[in-house]
């Protein structure tokens, strides 16, 4: 297969699933070993590919950033709340990624995994959905700070390949009590720190390990996931507000038992 076409496949699937509840990683991992190549060897490519989908929470909610950062020069409470809320989840990402990153690293090219991870997901996304008694929050500025730290310490499991960041973030909301858009939105605004702090470490760590022409093919691959991120973030609220998560927890059943046969095939 051109390494063109791997590009553009590769950033769509990225742009699909970055904020969907299915694990962007743990796919992306899946279409690389899917199409034929070495998952080790593209890691550093489906991370840095990650600006391209934070742009698009920038470009769809910047109405949103800039009330914010106006609020925040007025000194608004609820400006201060927001920021301080998306702070404390942040920080154990922070920490658990220094101190973990290298053992991380290990599993991106683990697609069992993955495949495992997006069963059990699965069934988590269904017992919350089943028993979560959540109610009407009004936004991110109104989480508490209790429940954003444990948002925070929740999305850490992501860390592990095919668990989903944005998965586990609007779970973990959840099952705090938090509705289901306030949760969507905090997962979209919190990406915002993580994707992109993710991706500077990696570039700082491995920056040198950069293939010949790859950084041209990052480019490519961030602007394909920008795009498919801004239509599928739009849809996304709309379908979850509607149906709930049901239908992605499904999905990720059937594509983590549908991978762990290819698996046992190869």
């Amino acid at each position: 297969m051109p390494i063109l076409l791997l590009v553009i496949i590769l950033g769509i699937v990225e742009g699909v699933t970055e904020y969907l509840p299915v694990s962007s990683t743990g796919h992306l991992i899946l279409a690389t070993e899917l199409l034929g190549f070495r998952a080790d060897e593209w890691a550093l490519f489906n991370i840095a590919i990650q600006p391209g989908a934070i742009l698009a929470i920038v470009v769809l909610y910047w109405r949103t950033f800039r009330d914010v950062l106006v609020g925040l020069f007025q000194r608004e409470p609820s400006a201060f709340a927001f920021v301080r809320n998306l702070v404390v989840a942040f920080i154990p990402a922070v920490v658990l990624g220094l101190a973990f990153g290298n053992y991380i690293e290990l599993m991106l090219a683990n697609a069992v995994i993955v495949a495992w991870a997006l069963i059990i997901g699965g069934i988590a996304i269904l017992v919350v959905e089943r028993f979560a008694r959540t109610s009407e929050c009004g936004g991110v500025a109104n989480v508490s700070f209790r429940h954003s730290v444990g948002i925070g310490l929740v999305q850490c499991l992501a860390m592990i390949p095919g668990v989903s960041r944005s998965g586990a973030t609007i779970l973990g909301a959840m099952s705090f009590g938090v509705d289901r858009k306030t949760a969507a939105e905090f997962s979209f605004f919190l990406a915002v720190p993580t994707l992109a702090g993710a991706t500077a470490l990696q570039f700082f760590k491995h920056w040198d390990e950069v293939p010949e022409g790859q950084l041209a093919w990052i480019g490519l691959g961030s602007v394909v996931s920008f795009v498919v991120a801004v239509v599928v973030v739009k849809a996304f609220v709309s379908i979850i507000t509607r149906f709930g998560f049901a239908p992605f927890a499904w999905y990720r059943i059937v594509a983590g038992a549908a991978a762990l046969v290819w698996l046992g095939m190869r």
